[in-house]
């Protein structure tokens, strides 16, 4: 190799064991960056995949040329829901849906493999007594949303009483029977809503790694500039300089690249393990493919190489300067200006400003940004007032060292710092404890009014045979017991599963809920009035308890990746920042400094910056939350945020006691070592 590239390629090579460690907490940075940036972009394109894998059971009616009739609601067993797919052909020309091989024929019943299994493992006449017809086929992946999902596909004839139901009362919202013209369908409502959430989590996560990233380019930053302005004295040009950098920095990067892809690769099998909507993920979803692979694996190590040139500009200007390791001059005022603009900005985009979710995302990506350019300015205002007021050595040596170089302090407690923007956020957010309000006991069924009488009566018999305890009643739609009956004519049957007392009272059983014994009821019920199911208060409780305890674990999910960002960028930085500052700590050491007091001025330089900027993140992230939250923070949003104080805390101090023995190693020869 020759030029820039070979010159780069033997500089990092000879720059001694210190300097092999620099690039080796580099590659650390970008492959923690990379595995965390993959499983960022896995959070929306698993979730597009899944909401296309359920588009077809949501039917859109065909304009002209119907080729088959379909009807969708939801049944339960378990405390599970189950798809249950009602399917008519108008024809022979008819193609099967996803999943299937062949269209369904009347009385043919198609099983995904969790409901097949679970319908071996419980008896008959609580699961498959309820879908009754000969086995036609094993539904594939391609149709579910997620391994192990319950669903069922049934073969019906064009004119079933099933296929003619025209009201349903489904709490997923389901669809009455539809004529359609094949099986592209429409993404659903719910599928919609996972998208945005996973487009939020996804910048609160995005945001982080990129400052880190960007941050990566930069450690051991002094070392590097030294180097090079050296050169730049000597002769170099400032466009190879630029090469040189640019090289030295992509090769380093690319190779912590290439390793975080085969952490992220490892890392796999336990991702898909994470329970979202309903179950966890096929290992397709949690892996970006081909080309979302290799284009992280360019744009890391592009992000790096722009960060490194953006550092350069001392270098390149003034040469002298560096070498003669001139304070930098200061930042302007007008950071924190971008900061306040962005914040402001946030409120107008609550709800019903009519905003779309992208544009919420970027505006919270955006006072995301500001934070981190502010964050430099901010540590040299505490460094100037830590000089000041400071009342021992190692708060003055501290004080100076933020003042001198912010941009270096404000790289160690950055990730700590982030991670209170999102805790802020999330805090505001969170969603509290979910508890089932219904009875889970008592079952309810529409009927049409004038089949009242007829229908409840033989949901006795039923019962009965099913060997089924409850009490049946009758209300009408408004509850009130052997009502007239309003809302589309339609009455409601009340049934009490182990119940001693009146069913139309709604009161539930006082005795345990037999789970049995309900799904024994349910599948009793069964085909009673076409199209529509038995079903509980806990059953409409369901959906909103799902969403709310997947927007926990997604709380826990983008917490966890702020921390790991937090967490490595603390220990990488501070170890990298001993590196850059090693002749000046010997220097100091040999002038009789104790090392406790260089330690103890290390820990304050970092913990100061920290208490302020900590505190001011969690304060601007709930800011942020406020135009978007519906209630005021809960427990579990306040429990969220003393945590993350906590670990925040705790990591921070955890990363500058790893890096104490890197401390008394480089203070042991204050010898000059050339790179």
């Amino acid at each position: 190799m020759s030029g820039p590239l070979g010159l780069s390629w033997r500089l990092l090579r000879g720059g001694g064991r210190r300097g092999l460690l620099g690039a080796g907490l580099t590659m650390a940075a970008v492959a923690v960056c990379t595995a965390l940036l993959l499983f960022a972009v896995v959070a929306n394109l698993g979730f597009q995949d899944r909401a296309g894998r359920e588009a077809w059971r949501n039917p859109v009616p065909a304009a002209s040329g119907a080729v088959a009739v379909q009807a969708v609601r939801t049944d339960y067993v378990r405390d599970r829901w189950i798809t249950v797919v009602d399917l008519a052909a108008l024809g022979p020309q008819a193609s099967p849906p996803p999943g299937l091989d062949r269209f369904p024929a009347p009385g043919e019943v198609w099983f995904s493999p969790g409901l097949a299994e679970l319908a071996s493992e419980l008896p008959a006449a609580q699961l498959a007594a309820r879908f009754p017809g000969r086995r036609g086929g094993t539904i594939g992946d391609e149709a579910l949303v997620y391994p192990g999902e319950l669903v069922v596909v049934r073969g019906q004839a064009a004119d079933s009483p099933v296929m003619k139901a025209t009201s349903s009362d489904d709490s997923r919202g389901g669809a009455v029977p539809t004529r359609i013209s094949g099986f592209a369908g429409r993404t659903t409502e719910d599928a919609v809503g996972y998208s945005a959430l996973g487009l939020i989590a996804s910048v609160l996560m995005v945001v982080p790694l990129l400052v880190f990233g960007g941050a990566a380019a930069r450690l051991t930053v002094a070392r590097r500039d030294r180097r090079l302005a050296a050169l730049r004295l000597v002769g170099a040009s400032p466009g190879q300089v630029v090469a040189m950098t640019v090289w030295e920095a992509v090769i380093t990067a690319f190779g912590g690249a290439v390793l975080g892809t085969a952490l992220y690769g490892l890392l796999t099998p336990l991702l898909a393990r994470i329970e979202i909507k309903g179950g966890p993920w096929f290992l397709a979803d949690v892996w970006p493919g081909v080309l979302p692979t290799l284009a992280v694996l360019v744009a890391v190590p592009l992000l790096v190489g722009v960060s490194a040139v953006v550092g350069l500009r001392r270098v390149v200007v003034s040469p002298l300067g560096v070498a003669r390791r001139e304070t930098p001059p200061a930042m302007r005022f007008l950071r924190v200006v971008a900061l306040l603009a962005a914040l402001a900005a946030v409120p107008l985009l609550g709800r019903g400003s009519g905003a779309g979710v992208g544009v919420v995302a970027a505006a919270v990506g955006g006072a995301f940004l500001c934070v981190n350019l502010a964050g430099p300015w901010v540590v040299a205002l505490i460094g100037r007032i830590t000089t000041r007021t400071a009342r021992s050595p190692a708060r003055l040596l501290a004080g100076r060292r933020l003042t001198d170089d912010p941009r270096s302090a404000w790289r160690t407690v950055s990730g700590v710092a982030l991670t209170g923007f999102v805790a802020g956020f999330i805090g505001l957010l969170a969603p509290g404890d979910v508890v089932f309000e219904g009875p889970r006991a008592e079952l309810r069924l529409a009927v049409p009014a004038a089949r009242a009488a007829e229908v409840t009566a033989e949901a006795r018999e039923r019962l009965s045979a099913a060997d089924v305890r409850a009490v049946v009643g009758l209300i009408s739609k408004n509850g009130r017991e052997g009502g007239t009956g309003t809302g589309g004519g339609q009455k409601v049957i009340t049934i009490s599963v182990g119940g001693t007392g009146t069913a139309a009272t709604g009161s539930a059983p006082e005795e345990p809920v037999d789970m049995a014994a309900v799904d024994r009821a349910r599948t009793a019920l069964e085909g009673l009035v076409p199209g529509h199911g038995a079903t509980s208060a806990a059953d409409d409780d369901r959906l909103s308890a799902q969403v709310l305890g997947d927007i926990g674990t997604g709380t826990v999910i983008v917490l966890a990746v702020s921390f790991l960002v937090a967490i490595a960028s603390a220990g990488i930085t501070a170890a990298s920042s001993v590196l850059d500052r090693r002749e000046t700590y010997a220097l100091l050491r040999l002038a009789g400094t104790p090392l406790e007091v260089l330690d103890a001025a290390r820990r304050a330089e970092t913990l100061i910056p920290l208490t302020v900027m900590g505190g001011g993140t969690i304060a601007a992230g709930a800011f942020c939350a406020l135009p978007f939250a519906a209630v005021a923070m809960n427990v579990t949003g306040a429990v969220i945020l003393l945590v993350c104080v906590a670990l925040g805390f705790a990591g921070v101090i955890g990363a500058g006691a790893a890096s104490a023995p890197l401390l008394r190693s480089v203070t042991a020869n204050p010898a000059p070592r050339p790179d």
